[in-house]
């Protein structure tokens, strides 16, 4: 059936959508959502369908991504035809019913993700089963390797490539703008690839975009990292494991993230990552709650490593409260920055140490925490920040004091004397994001109090950034109510924390999604 073009001029994330009206689909055969394949002189593409009612008939609408693929301008004629269901769609009702899935079918189901053949439910479904039926490690190994092959690898014609990853759920987590310096001011090749934020307040793309460019091609990343041994590239922007990408826009709507494992693991293979330490933080408002936990984790990623010829190790970090002092994206450049200077928390640079320190040992060097801190110290992590800096177009000369934050602030003063008894994560996050990280990068919170810390009755505890009054009040408020800090005398001194309501209220939990 022959359809006049008309571009909508609208871009659905990725999708390869058209609108067609309800008669027209009628006579096709055709039912919303279901695909189509749409012809434009000697292109074919396959696209899902919206079906409007009172839209004119016989013109096809189609979205930025369909113009992109064929080039048709208004008015030329396309032709549409009904398409066939993928066979991968059988393979997801396999999952659906409980089956393990063998390579083949996983990598069929991957290439249909990547190509958009699958619809929105289709993918919630695939994902939704992965989450209830769980995932054997041949079924995480299948997964990663057809990730890895349905997307861009990168060369860097040289090696061992060592890479540093956490798995998120903490906030102010800017240790790998200090890792990778250290490692890379050693000697080591260290090509770090991050992602955006997704659930948090910044993402390490977004913390070092605020000193450098980030959005590398594949060839901008090898010079760098040439010149450099190391580079701190936005991930999105070389199309690695593309499928992951796809697949997290439907994990993030759930709340669930069956993926973790490949997600993670296909990106550090689609750099050719040698040796990898893999951050953990865990306790109470992290990811992983426990020590059980995490080293259940620790033993996927070992296993799952050994079967992608990587060397794989963990660490267990401690995660009850932010890193550092600095929650939003231009707070830690400027936190991460001074700390290489001389100048930051003794958390945040144990905690990078200990993590360089582990890559150090899996080189055969002894006493690699030390060695890093040796490095920090005698100012060549810093010098080695700013060459990636100015390689991937920064100002090297850059000061902590020349990082703008957000201009509107307010402090939070303590209600009571006492130490700081506990930090909830999640809640300073969200008031991090609510005062308008990571959007608007000034914006976010500065702790002067931790764990421990003897506070007085009307110390400032923490003090909120943004870049514009109503964030700022919304911010503040929302702190009020979340009440993110305890300070008490003692454990156990204080045991009545709070009242349940009669009436009842409810509260969603905030989904940690970090990669």
């Amino acid at each position: 059936m022959e359809f006049n073009v008309w571009f909508l001029g609208i871009k659905s994330g990725g999708k390869q959508i058209i609108v067609i009206d309800n008669e027209d689909a009628s006579q096709l055969g055709i039912h919303s959502s279901d695909r189509v394949e749409v012809t434009y002189k000697n292109k074919h593409i396959i696209a899902i369908a919206n079906v409007a009612a009172e839209f004119p008939r016989g013109t096809l609408g189609i979205y930025s991504e369909v113009y992109d693929k064929l080039q048709a301008e208004n008015g030329e004629t396309v032709t549409v035809r009904p398409a066939e269901r993928p066979e991968s769609i059988a393979y997801i009702r396999e999952k659906i019913n409980g089956k393990r899935l063998r390579p083949k079918e996983i990598e069929a189901i991957i290439m249909d993700v990547v190509e958009r053949h699958l619809s929105d439910i289709e993918l919630a479904s695939f994902v939704t089963s992965l989450y209830i039926h769980g995932t054997c490690i041949d079924e995480v190994e299948a997964l990663t390797k057809a990730m890895v092959e349905t997307g861009q690898t990168v060369d860097f014609d040289k090696g061992p490539l060592l890479d540093k990853h956490s798995i998120g759920g903490v906030p102010g987590d800017k240790t790998t703008i200090l890792v990778i310096p250290i490692v890379a001011a050693a000697g080591f090749t260290i090509p770090k690839t991050s992602s955006r934020a997704i659930t948090s307040p910044a993402g390490t793309a977004d913390r070092v975009e605020v000193l450098c460019p980030v959005n590398l091609s594949c060839e901008e990343m090898q010079k760098v990292v040439k010149k450099t041994n190391a580079c701190l590239a936005w991930g999105g922007a070389l199309d690695l494991a593309p499928a992951d990408d796809l697949l997290i826009q439907v994990e993030y709507p759930l709340s669930i993230d069956p993926l973790l494992l490949p997600s993670i693991m296909s990106k550090k293979k689609a750099i050719g990552a040698d040796y990898v330490v893999v951050d953990i933080p865990t306790g109470r408002g992290a990811k992983i709650k426990t020590i059980g936990e995490a080293q259940s984790l620790a033993q996927e990623f070992i296993e799952l490593g050994k079967r992608l010829d990587m060397k794989i190790q963990c660490a267990v970090t401690f995660g009850e409260q932010p890193i550092g002092y600095a929650i939003g994206p231009a707070l830690e450049a400027w936190e991460a920055l001074s700390t290489l200077m001389g100048k930051g928390p003794i958390d945040l640079v144990n905690k990078a140490a200990s993590l360089a320190g582990l890559l150090f040992e899996m080189m055969g060097i002894n006493d690699g925490a030390q060695k890093a801190k040796d490095i920090i110290k005698s100012g060549k992590a810093e010098k080695k920040l700013r060459e990636i800096i100015a390689a991937q177009g920064g100002n090297p000369d850059v000061e902590p004091e020349d990082i703008e934050t957000g201009p509107e602030t307010i402090a939070v003063p303590s209600k009571e004397e006492g130490r700081v008894q506990w930090i909830n994560n999640m809640a300073m996050a969200q008031i991090a994001r609510e005062s308008g990280a990571p959007k608007n990068r000034g914006s976010g919170v500065l702790l002067n109090k931790k764990l421990g810390d003897k506070v007085a009755e009307g110390d400032i505890i923490y003090t909120i950034f943004s870049e514009n009054t109503q964030k700022l009040n919304s911010a503040e408020a929302l702190a009020k109510n979340l009440n993110p800090i305890g300070v008490t005398g003692k454990f156990g001194e204080k045991m009545l924390m709070g009242t349940i309501p009669t009436k009842k209220v409810t509260l969603e939990k905030p989904f940690i999604l970090e990669r």
